[in-house]
């Protein structure tokens, strides 16, 4: 047995908690290999899991069965470190760091830096790997003063999340609008809702049927958080108070059932995001695998999902998009989307079209049907691509090329294990 140490926020409500459980499940399917051990760690300001299920109570086991291990002198033969790289360490004999990736098209140097530290990179879709195998610094060899480049030279590769369809519970909903997009936004630079916001009341002002919510939160499910929430988009529309279009705000944690409810409302007719970029897009993700038509800007990690292979005429396959693409030019992040040691000043992410964001927005809502077909065509493929049987035996096969015990070692221990069993 191959012991392995899990280093990550899993027991967050995180985008990063989410991976990290993700990873842990994935070990779980090959308990023949894997002896699993788990530290949890923070991540920012975000919330902690509070749902008393079977998957909670076997994270307390896992928590005190590493307690009582460290505590015993117990050493590790491999670390899965989910985190940003700069959290990166030397834990163990293999070291492999485990990242969601960057929304930009530059890493920062002290990603490339803490990638030396690993044995193997594993990030969650092509432009993350195209992110961080392509970001050149120049360095200089302090023995000869050459210029030398300085990139990542660690391997990379990546893994996708899995569907995890679940039972849509019945949601409340005081919608008045028959026909609505849902966007999943916080009040960040990356997620671009100030310009969604534009573009859906210019296109739909006059419309009193049409309805955007926005499911959102800053870190917290606090009253303080809502309150702060809430009136950061009250000062986007203050300058749209003539709008007949309506818009929600849907407030703090909802359960996967209560997403998967959100998803399927008979009322949530599109999902819509006018995202610089993603390293995964994991709402944009839930909301095809649901069935529900998706409007996002052309660019960054989503594209692994929303463009689906077919076949034309010629015998070929060919990437066809699968849903509504919003045009985009890339430009410079902006000032204050800059994150010391994460988002560099001179890297690059989309900025979409207004022109593009309001065309989709107005097909969908007019030529819905269209949309429908194409989301369940999409809908089928991920399933099938994407099932947790193929992604989780993805990630353990990977796991297995990195992590391998020397011939002699594995000797040894049989021969140990034969004198226990006399």
């Amino acid at each position: 047995m191959i012991k392995v140490y899990v280093r990550g926020p899993f027991l967050t409500q995180s985008g990063y908690g989410h991976h990290a459980r993700t990873v842990l499940r994935a070990l779980q399917t090959r308990e023949d290999l894997y002896d699993v051990y788990a530290q949890p760690v923070t991540w920012g300001g975000t919330s902690w899991l509070w749902k008393d299920d079977e998957e909670r109570r076997n994270y307390d086991e896992l928590l005190n069965k590493t307690i009582t291990y460290l505590n015993s002198g117990g050493t590790f033969d491999a670390s899965l470190q989910v985190t940003i790289p700069n959290e990166w360490q030397k834990i163990a004999p293999i070291n492999i760091g485990i990242t969601a990736g960057i929304e930009t098209t530059k890493v920062s140097p002290q990603w490339i830096e803490k990638s030396m530290l690993m044995d193997k990179i594993i990030t969650i879709s092509t432009h993350s790997v195209t992110s961080l195998v392509d970001t050149v610094y120049e360095a200089v060899n302090d023995g000869t003063g050459e210029k030398v480049p300085f990139k990542c030279e660690t391997p990379v590769d990546y893994v996708s999340y899995p569907v995890r369809s679940f039972n849509p519970e019945k949601i409340s909903l005081d919608l008045t609008t028959n026909f609505n997009f849902l966007t999943v936004a916080q009040l960040s630079p990356r997620k671009n809702a100030q310009q969604l916001i534009r573009c859906f009341v210019e296109n739909f002002k006059d419309n009193e049927n049409v309805g955007l919510i926005i499911k959102a939160n800053m870190a917290k499910n606090s009253l303080i958080d809502r309150k702060h929430t809430l009136n950061g988009f009250k000062q986007i529309l203050a300058e749209h108070k003539d709008r007949k279009c309506k818009i929600y705000l849907l407030h703090g944690h909802m359960t996967d059932e209560e997403m998967a409810g959100l998803y399927t409302h008979p009322k949530v007719k599109a999902f819509v995001s006018a995202t610089h970029g993603e390293g995964y897009g994991l709402p944009l993700f839930e909301s095809a695998y649901y069935g529900l038509p998706v409007l996002a800007t052309d660019w960054s990690g989503h594209l692994d999902f929303l463009y689906m292979p077919q076949k034309q005429k010629n015998g070929k396959i060919k990437n066809k998009h699968m849903f509504g693409k919003i045009s985009y030019t890339l430009q410079q992040i902006q000032k204050e989307a800059v994150w010391d040691g994460v988002l560099v000043h001179d890297s690059k992410w989309a900025f979409p079209e207004e022109g593009s964001i309001k065309m989709n927005m107005s097909e969908a809502y007019k030529d819905h049907g269209r949309f429908k077909k194409r989301a369940k065509d999409l809908k089928k493929w991920i399933c099938e691509e994407f099932s947790e049987e193929k992604i989780y035996k993805q990630f353990t096969d990977m796991l297995s090329e990195t992590i391998v015990i020397e011939p002699e070692t594995i000797d040894w221990m049989n021969e140990v294990q034969k004198v226990q069993e006399i």
